[in-house]
């Protein structure tokens, strides 16, 4: 009998699926994934495999996945960072793809084709992208392909902000976008787990599970007292992070972008029209 499992986070469909799920699943052909890198500085995953499929989130450049199906354009894959299912275009990938070395630490950073700011940028990369540094050139980093970004933008993969709310905090009036994880666009989610990986904290994609999965639970009640910086509030399909005990930042579609506001406003406002009460509060250490 098959498991019921989250199909979010679960490479199985009728067709097919992960060998590793063989016996829990029930599939018609069971496969071992291929391991690729993104190479695009984002690299959408879509719920379905075309291009005007609703977007489930974004792997950034350099971020690891297993293929399990190449048809068409598209690729079928599990990301390696947070285990997301979903279909990124296959010309975002690549097999051979040289292991990173930095990260973008900066809200955004160009690609130049030389070692000078006045060159044409190539491409843009977001926070948290990753890229093989092979060389110096003055103020630059010098890539794996050739590309030289300027070298205060990049740490190396195994350095971490100390603070994450920091990070969070650079993204304000960021623009809102459903499944985004970018500075051109994220979400209540994306923007949560972008700013925790800066800090070296690993967590899932979606609201319900980084509430299930992160920190331990803080009692509340109406006063919203006894919060802290720090401290994740969660609805019922939404996120925000305290970033003082009586303000929250969140990306959210009330004003479509990544916005700051007085704790106490946004739960009367949220409950009454949208997600309805606070379901917890979580704090991380």
């Amino acid at each position: 009998m098959s498991l019921i499992l989250d199909h979010r986070v679960t490479p199985a469909r009728p067709d097919l699926a992960a060998s590793r799920l063989r016996g829990q699943v029930e599939a018609r052909a069971f496969v071992d994934p291929e391991p690729r890198r993104v190479v695009a500085a984002s690299a959408p995953v879509r719920r379905e495999p075309r291009p005007d499929a609703p977007l489930d989130t974004e792997a950034l450049s350099g971020e690891l996945v297993d293929v399990y199906e190449s048809h068409e354009g598209w690729a079928w894959v599990q990301l390696a960072t947070d285990g997301y299912v979903g279909y990124v275009p296959d010309d975002a990938l690549r097999l051979d793809a040289p292991v990173p070395t930095h990260r973008v630490s900066a809200l955004r950073t160009f690609i130049y084709p030389g070692a000078s700011m006045k060159l044409p940028p190539l491409e843009a990369l977001s926070l948290g992208a990753s890229v093989t540094v092979t060389g110096e050139a003055g103020d630059f980093l010098v890539l794996a392909d050739g590309g030289h970004v300027f070298a205060a933008h990049l740490s190396a993969t195994d350095a971490y902000e100390p603070d994450f709310v920091a990070v969070a905090e650079r993204f304000l009036h960021v623009p809102y976008l459903w499944g985004g994880k970018t500075s051109l666009g994220l979400d209540c989610s994306g923007l949560t787990q972008l700013s925790l990986a800066a800090a070296g904290v690993g967590s899932p994609r979606d609201s319900d599970m980084l509430e299930a999965s992160l920190g331990h639970p803080v009692a509340f009640d109406d006063s919203l007292q006894g919060l802290q910086r720090g401290d994740l509030v969660f609805w019922k399909g939404h996120v925000g992070i305290l970033t003082d005990p009586e303000t929250l930042l969140h990306a959210t579609a009330y004003t479509m972008t990544v916005y700051s506001e007085p704790l106490r406003t946004a739960r009367d406002r949220i409950q009454a029209k949208s997600f309805g009460a606070i379901t917890g509060v979580r704090r991380l250490g």
